[in-house]
């Protein structure tokens, strides 16, 4: 497919389109361009039943880039251009794409004190990237969360001290505070990057709200290098647990019933077994519990409007809370978690995602039998076959 050139433009650029989004690559720092008009052309293509090919050329057609080298496919491009641009793959809808991103949208700015939390995990997530002892090139911010990421590596020497040349972040839409690092707007659920071509990615609390996440973990895995990193922070399982019980309490006395009022996270035992399922190496999946106190439950709801964190699900109710099972809700998690001083407590359970893409390099178990120290050795002790009953107290005659 022939691209229009410009002068000035390197000859070995190469453009890999990922619809909806171009990716300019072979470059010291990545250069991405939205499809202008991507919904509307897609709307009219398909109104007239046009067919897909026809489609990438009319938009290709109407790009402001020039390439040199050749365009290629992505292979993550799904099967339904529609579907991609409302961020749904396949996988069952668990989560509204659309609700998702116009939370986030509306959400007030992460620098204020609603952004506690994603400060807080961004802090942690900096910290772990500087106890690896390696460097990374070209690192990946996948969800961005206003930037926080950036700074708190910059903050913790881990841009300095690990290498990262080029940090690549990316989101759903461009955030004002976002200056510096490059940027790229996309979803997680098609990522717009070739295949071995990034050193590290990390992400700070997005994927709890993506339907297919085994398909994301696989398009991370393949988006990094042999031997490149992924390290992922989310909301696990244990979160929010106190509001979910107050409020199915309330609408089950008031109402009859209970409808989803709050997201369903991920169990940390499960996350593990996706790192695995993915294709990572020396998989590694833990937790952290943060406890935040409110005055009641009002203001924890603030918060997390705040934070772009509504109730999002699908399957939700689409009209609002009766004030009668609203004020109930309250008075239940007022009586059942109040803490000292009469605050309620609310639980963030933080799953820490931690994968490698198989190398050679990579430490591996070693052949059974192969070992060339005793391990009854080390232990000072005395060693028995399988099968042998160990020596136990003698029996004597008693006096």
């Amino acid at each position: 497919m022939d691209v229009p050139t410009n002068a000035g433009v390197p000859a070995n650029l190469t453009v890999r389109v990922g619809v909806p989004w171009m990716w300019a690559r072979d470059r010291s720092a990545c250069e991405f361009q939205r499809l202008a008009g991507f919904e509307q052309g897609l709307e009219a293509a398909q109104d007239h039943r046009q067919g897909r090919a026809a489609v990438i050329e009319r938009l290709l057609a109407r790009l402001e880039i020039a390439a040199g080298g050749q365009i290629q496919p992505s292979p993550f491009r799904p099967p339904d251009l529609r579907a991609t641009v409302a961020g749904m793959t396949d996988s069952p809808m668990i989560f509204d794409p659309r609700a998702v991103a116009a939370h986030r949208a509306r959400a007030e700015s992460l620098a204020g004190e609603a952004g506690f939390l994603f400060r807080e995990v961004a802090a942690r997530l900096a910290e772990r990237v500087g106890e690896v002892n390696r460097t990374f090139g070209r690192t990946l911010d996948l969800g961005c969360r206003g930037g926080l990421v950036a700074k708190a590596l910059d903050e913790a020497g881990a841009v300095r001290n690990r290498g990262i040349v080029t940090l690549i972040e990316m989101a759903g839409t461009r955030d004002a505070q976002l200056e510096g690092p490059t940027f790229v707007a996309g979803t997680e659920e098609a990522l717009p990057f070739a295949d071995a071509s990034l050193d590290l990615v990390a992400s700070n609390l997005t994927l709890h709200w993506v339907n297919d996440l085994p398909g994301t973990m696989v398009q991370v895995r393949r988006a990094l290098k042999p031997d490149g990193l992924f390290l992922a922070a989310m909301l696990g399982g244990e979160t929010l647990t106190e509001l979910r019980q107050a409020l199915d309490q309330a609408e089950q006395e008031c109402e009859g019933g209970i409808s989803p009022r709050v997201s369903p996270f991920v169990d940390v035992r499960d996350a593990g077994s996706l790192l695995q399922r993915a294709g990572f190496a020396l998989p590694v999946a833990d937790a952290d519990t943060i406890i935040v106190t409110y005055a009641d439950m009002f203001t924890l709801m603030q918060d997390l409007r705040a934070m772009g964190e509504s109730n999002a699900v699908a399957e939700r109710r689409k009209t609002f809370l009766r004030r009668e099972t609203l004020y109930r809700a309250a008075e239940i998690y007022g009586r059942d978690f109040a803490e000292d001083g009469g605050r309620i407590r609310a639980t963030f359970q933080v799953i820490w995602l931690t994968g490698w893409v198989p190398h050679e390099s990579q430490q591996k178990p070693l052949r059974p039998g192969s070992a060339t120290a005793r391990l009854a050795d080390a232990l000072g002790t005395e060693e028995h076959s399988i099968g042998e009953k160990a020596p136990g107290p003698r029996k004597g005659k008693p006096n």
